[in-house]
């Protein structure tokens, strides 16, 4: 399976209001392994950033004035993340922002829906911890992610931390792609260079099951027993 996981920065919050996408940044896992491939570009959004986003992603409107469009490179964008998986968190929000911006290059470029499926790590991550807190760096912070170095939001470094909490959450990081050679981007934003955790990164968290989820499993097995004639498949071996 290949998935992309991705992330914005915008000039607001809400397309509706005109806001634009200043920032794409997207990592590739296939079958649960970092490729070290990623997509990272900075748009033009022609108006100006609202005083509030800059406080989060620290992106200035001097610093666009000669970077590409949106459809300069929608073509280029499209094809990197056509047939994946998109890992999103708070999908909703990003998903807006590109339909957005798929829309004002006319109908035939369609809506995101058309060229990949989504999953929203935060609706995931809610089902997991219901009553608690859920974002970035929350998520960091719960399963052990140095995010020390993320001072400001930024779509491809959120993308690579997405990255790590996704594959924790979903079962643990797989071994990663290695090779030589350093790390390159070409002019489409596009880099082929192989990313390694630092090797004093902490060990995953044990989440051991309470009383009450134990009581629940068993209860669970009783019920399958029953059914079945007394088989179990999940029963320990006499």
């Amino acid at each position: 399976m290949r998935q992309i996981v991705l992330d914005t920065e915008t000039t607001g919050l809400a397309p509706s209001e005109g806001h634009r996408i200043i920032e794409i940044g997207c990592v590739e896992l296939v079958s649960r392994r970092l490729t070290g491939s990623h997509y990272h570009q900075y748009l033009q959004p022609d108006r100006e950033i609202d005083a509030g986003a800059m406080e989060v992603h620290g992106i200035s409107n001097e610093f666009l004035a000669d970077k590409p469009r949106f459809a300069d490179l929608a073509t280029d964008f499209l094809d990197y993340i056509k047939g994946a998986e998109l890992i999103i968190h708070n999908a909703p929000f990003d998903v807006g922002f590109i339909d957005h911006e798929l829309a004002k290059l006319g109908k035939k470029w369609g809506r995101l829906a058309d060229y990949c499926t989504v999953l929203d790590t935060l609706a995931l991550a809610r089902r997991m911890h219901p009553g608690q807190k859920n974002n970035l760096d929350a998520l960091c912070k719960r399963y052990s992610i140095d995010n020390a170095h993320r001072d400001l939001h930024g779509a491809l470094l959120d993308a690579e931390i997405l990255a790590d909490v996704y594959l924790i959450m979903t079962g643990g990081q797989t071994s990663l792609s290695l090779g030589s050679g350093e790390e390159h981007t070409d002019d489409t934003g596009r880099g082929d260079g192989i990313r390694r955790l630092p090797a004093d990164r902490p060990a995953l968290a044990v989440l051991r099951a309470s009383d009450e989820e134990l009581h629940q499993h068993e209860e669970r097995l009783a019920a399958i027993r029953k059914t079945s004639g007394g088989t179990c498949l999940w029963d320990e071996p006499a």
